[in-house]
């Protein structure tokens, strides 16, 4: 309880309030949740609540299995804080460390600390040594199932899975539920009680809005949205990590303090630039979907999506990042005209129209908004008219749905929201 008050929690959100009980009442549990919704503090209170209640021998008694390092350190860090006033130990096993990290991690595994939260990858190269003990753990966490599933780890999660005692409670966490976790749960979870806390669509608070532009306005376009703004936390996220780094050095240039963030990057240095970034020394992040899940950023002011994302998943995960738990944000989108077709995907993913807000006059005449027009050869599109058109649409202070006016409120001014 001095670790719960000591981290500011008063109030539990619906995810806490239901997923807690479950668990202490020692049920499997399959639950869906969005991110931002205190689902890590879901699981990790109810876990150390049942490790200081039992007099067990100094074993590893839990074992958390996330898709990321980034993730890994961030829960590691929340269990630190929780469990300050017990003796319960953490470590975080991830990739992308030296030798030296690699040995201290062999040390506490071998030790037995009590809550291991990992890696895949890097957990099986440990298991591939004769040190790792995990005969006493009596509970499996899978954070962010679907996403592990995404990237390919189902075999991993498998092969970890037989080093574990077969009877123990397990926990699934996912921000959706398609077949292939269904089936996942099928294989590993035992009469489980689910939950589900929301359908997988954003935030209320947040506010959507887009720009049908062409690819030659997205850059100028960005920077005036941005530059003298006094926005202190945005995230831009670009579809692939060439166009990440370039326009983190483009962005840079025109006087931001921004940085792109991406898998090329030794760990050590995405480390230095997330803790940058929380401290406000950086006010842009420009990132690939590496940052998209997962990743506990309070108080940002502004996400754009500078490429339209492949997927409806993935443009709710990305907007995901603004409008935690109880506060408000804004997400922009950057439309080009290949991109809207996919667009018009999310839409109806969303079951709703996003606000397409015009274009100012001098970034020049841009793309009328049309999913419903076909592409031909050489990018030429088909009905509809020819040339470009100016933009249409409801500008962004315009009216909402059901009539009323937005009272003022305009990202580019922070004061005002």
């Amino acid at each position: 309880m001095d670790g719960i008050e000591s981290m500011g929690y008063e109030t539990p959100t619906p995810i806490q309030e239901k997923a807690i009980p479950v668990i202490l009442k020692g049920n499997d549990l399959i639950g869906s949740a969005q991110t931002g919704t205190g689902k890590t503090a879901a699981f990790l209170l109810p876990l150390i609540q049942k490790i200081i209640t039992s007099q067990q021998e100094n074993k590893t008694r839990a074992l958390v299995i996330v898709p990321t390092r980034e993730l890994a350190m961030q829960i590691d860090q929340q269990m630190e804080a929780f469990s300050y006033f017990t003796s319960v130990s953490s470590i975080a096993v991830y990739g992308g460390g030296d030798g030296r990290l690699f040995s201290q991690e062999k040390k506490a595994l071998a030790e037995g600390t009590e809550m291991v939260i990992c890696t895949p990858g890097r957990m099986i190269a440990h298991l591939n040594g004769s040190y790792v003990d995990f005969s006493r753990v009596q509970y499996l966490v899978l954070d962010e199932a679907d996403r592990m599933l995404d990237m390919g780890f189902y075999d991993d999660i498998m092969k970890i899975l037989k080093y574990l005692p077969p009877k123990r409670q397990n926990l699934m966490f996912a921000a959706t539920m398609p077949e292939n976790i269904r089936k996942l749960a099928n294989r590993v979870l035992q009469d489980p009680v689910e939950t589900n806390i929301a359908l997988s669509k954003p935030a209320e608070k947040v506010l959507q809005v887009a720009y049908s532009v062409y690819e030659s306005q997205k850059l100028p376009l960005v920077t005036s949205l941005l530059k003298d703004r006094g926005l202190t936390s945005v995230i831009v996220f670009c579809a692939t990590k060439i166009k990440a780094k370039q326009l983190g050095r483009q962005l840079k240039q025109a006087g931001l303090l921004a940085r792109d963030i991406h898998s090329d990057l030794e760990q050590k240095e995405r480390e230095q630039i997330m803790l940058e970034f929380r401290n406000r020394k950086l006010n842009v992040l420009v990132a690939t979907d590496l940052l998209s899940r997962g990743i506990d950023i309070d108080n940002i002011d502004l996400i754009i999506n500078y490429d339209v994302p492949q997927e409806g998943e993935d443009y709710i995960h990305r907007i995901g990042r603004t409008a935690r738990a109880a506060s408000e944000g804004v997400a922009i989108t950057m439309i080009s005209e290949d991109e809207q077709y996919k667009f018009a995907r999310i839409e109806k993913l969303l079951e709703r129209e996003v606000t397409k807000a015009t274009v100012p006059e001098e970034f020049g005449e841009a793309p009328a908004y049309d999913p419903t027009r076909r592409r031909g050869k050489g990018g030429r599109r088909y009905g509809g008219g020819s040339g470009p058109r100016n933009q249409t649409g409801k500008k962004y202070a315009g009216k909402k749905k059901g009539g009323k006016k937005h009272s003022g409120r305009d990202f580019r001014n922070k004061g005002t929201r």
